[in-house]
């Protein structure tokens, strides 16, 4: 498929305290008893077809360590689409569609990924997400922010070490509590 507009977007789920996961790495956070009446109502049908938009992911090694962990109760979060992991460790491949990739990230982007999708997300994590931002690679930042504070645990942005002017393109309140922020890349 020949790509004719091109995003590269890094999404994140965090906590109020910009906390992406916890030390013990559990995801039990995610669920959320907060209810707010005015929100966005989820439905399956709705993120199905969302999901249907995103060509390919990209993940860091231990971002897709712990997705083939979850997979065992959860299933693979990532269906079929195309999933990079960026690594340079020898890493089980359970799925077809997964790759390893241990070279440049601008080679990965303008050579490999920008001629062949439209619409990548990159899904973790902090590390990857903070490089790809320093590389200037990415176009977006879609935020999702949890009802909690957790206190402790891996930032999303962490001593970035430079600043990153954005553009708000859209806020989005979901029933659950969790509100999603949706930010251009100024460039």
């Amino acid at each position: 498929m020949k790509a004719e507009a091109f995003t590269m977007t890094i999404h994140m789920v965090s906590s109020l305290d910009g906390i992406i996961a916890k030390k013990d790495n559990s995801v039990s956070w995610f669920d959320t008893a907060d209810y707010y009446e005015k929100g966005v109502e989820v439905t399956e049908q709705a993120t199905q077809e969302f999901l249907k938009t995103i060509d390919c992911y990209i993940m860091g090694s231990r971002t897709y360590e712990h997705a083939l962990e979850l997979s065992k109760s959860y299933g693979w979060a990532y269906g079929d689409i195309p999933t990079i992991v960026v690594t340079h460790r020898s890493l089980p491949i359970e799925r077809k569609n997964i790759e390893l990739y241990a070279g440049d990230l601008n080679k990965l982007i303008i050579e490999r990924l920008k001629p062949n999708y439209k619409n990548i997300w990159l899904v973790g994590g902090a590390i990857l997400a903070k490089d790809f931002l320093r590389l200037n690679l990415a176009d977006e930042i879609r935020l999702s922010i949890m009802p909690i504070i957790l206190g402790e645990g891996t930032l999303f942005f962490n001593q970035i070490g430079q600043e990153q002017t954005l553009h708000l393109k859209e806020v989005t309140a979901y029933k659950s509590g969790m509100v999603e922020l949706w930010y251009e890349i100024r460039k």
